[in-house]
């Protein structure tokens, strides 16, 4: 699976209709509603802003208005077929006052996302985790200093009979802090890597 490194947009006219297209990665149906919403808000003369999310478990699709079928499911079989995940398509619709059919509705949605997609930048999707991990005090100030080298963020610290880290970080990032740490560490930590994932 592959996501988005930055938003993509494209322009079609077709029929005196224009269909704003935007790819973009997102993190989750949460963000995307905000997102889709931020472009009613820019586009108050638009007839339409249909989109389609492909999130893993909260993938979606909206017609906004247009025959059913016609927008938002078209647009998600592209980001499906693409491989993609923890993206969001949009397209925003200015009428020209001439129909296009459900034939010719599913073609131009399709093809304002497939456009944008031409010249986005794929990358690796990571999923993101949450481990625990204890150590002696001695070694805290090291491990706050060895994460952060690593842009792994700490969400918690609790100080008991030893220290009780929280962190959070991209599969690869932790997987990497961990090998650094316990290659230095002498066998005095101990992991808990059996989180769930933050976001798939």
């Amino acid at each position: 699976m592959q996501t988005l490194r930055a938003p993509v947009r494209s322009e079609l006219t077709i029929r005196k209709s224009r269909f704003l297209g935007c790819v973009q990665p997102v993190a989750d149906r949460a963000a995307a509603l905000l997102v889709v919403e931020r472009l009613r808000a820019e586009h108050p003369g638009a007839a339409h802003v249909c989109w389609a999310l492909h999130a893993g478990g909260q993938s979606a699709a909206n017609d906004d208005g247009e025959p059913g079928g016609t927008a938002g499911r078209p647009m998600l079989e592209v980001l499906r077929r693409q491989h993609l995940d923890g993206v969001l398509a949009t397209v925003v619709r200015y009428f020209g006052g001439v129909k296009l059919g459900a034939g010719g509705l599913v073609r131009a949605y399709t093809d304002a996302i497939a456009q944008a997609l031409l010249g986005a930048e794929k990358v690796p999707l990571q999923r993101e985790l949450r481990w625990m991990c204890r150590a002696p005090y001695d070694l805290e100030d090291w491990l706050r200093r060895q994460a952060r080298a690593h842009g792994v963020s700490l969400l918690s610290v609790r100080h008991d009979d030893d220290v009780a880290f929280e962190l959070a970080g991209g599969e690869t990032s932790l997987q990497e802090l961990r090998a650094q740490l316990d290659a230095a560490g002498g066998g005095r930590l101990r992991w808990d890597a059996t989180g769930n994932p933050v976001r798939p």
